[in-house]
């Protein structure tokens, strides 16, 4: 799947269509994403500013999905674990940037290169208009190689 296409596919998927989130980049070897949030009469919470559970949604998958895509078909990688910090009410226009780096995959590939899981922790601010941060997220996702079946009579791998 093509860059665009994901792109295009994600702002279609219902948990974004009906909260507002509108994925507006998605870079060529899907390492950077940019994505917005418009403040709407349906998305705001009872207080007049934007919903946590929405600024939260629009950071999800992202980690995943990039590292995912760049690390290629012999890993497996999960999202694992996820925390917000609010810093400052959220009003209007909200965006987040993700930019996965070279020097991050290959610490993720160094340290999988055996049968280990490796647990990395990815950090995005959700900013307003002005550049200030709204938002916090911290999101870690699992990584591990995936276990090759054993050519024909090759001893089997121990289970762990």
């Amino acid at each position: 799947m093509t860059p665009r296409r994901l792109r295009l596919l994600m702002n279609l998927w219902p948990p974004f269509l009906f909260a507002g989130i509108r994925v507006t980049a998605m870079g060529e070897g899907f390492r950077h994403a940019r994505v917005e949030l418009r403040q709407r009469w349906y998305n705001r919470n009872y207080v007049g500013t934007h919903f946590g559970g929405n600024l939260f949604a629009m950071t999800d998958p992202f980690w995943m999905i990039m590292t995912l895509r760049a690390l290629g078909n012999d890993h497996v990688v999960w999202d694992k674990a996820g925390e917000i910090e609010f810093v400052r009410p959220g009003r209007g226009l909200v965006h987040a940037e993700f930019v996965l780096d070279e020097a991050t995959l290959q610490t993720i590939r160094d340290a999988t290169a055996g049968d280990a899981k490796y647990l990395h922790w990815f950090t995005t601010d959700v900013l307003d208009a002005s550049g200030e941060p709204v938002a916090r997220v911290r999101k870690q996702i699992y990584v591990r190689r995936k276990r090759r079946a054993a050519p024909p009579g090759a001893e089997p791998r121990p289970v762990r």
